[in-house]
């Protein structure tokens, strides 16, 4: 199943953003040139939050799920090894 939300017009807070992530056994987060790996089960639930979330105080775009993995953000080398 595939879903497509605009970011542009639905808002996702940071409450709503753990509901979506908290069970992803892999969280991936890009930000420029940096690359940081989350696992939801045993990492800081601030600290992945923390990174997830934009200066607007919603989920970073683009996210995308595939089965328990989530990727954050946008790196191009990212993107082609996951991909890939």
């Amino acid at each position: 199943m595939t879903e497509v939300v605009d970011a542009r017009k639905v808002k996702i807070p940071a409450d709503e953003a753990w509901q979506i992530l908290k069970d992803g056994s892999l969280i991936t987060v890009a930000k420029g040139k940096k690359v940081l790996k989350f696992n939801a089960a045993t990492d800081d639930k601030d600290e992945i939050l923390k990174r997830v979330m934009g200066p607007s105080g919603n989920l970073r775009a683009p996210t995308y799920r595939v089965g328990d993995n989530f990727v954050v953000g946008f790196n191009p080398d990212l993107y082609e090894d996951w991909l890939g």
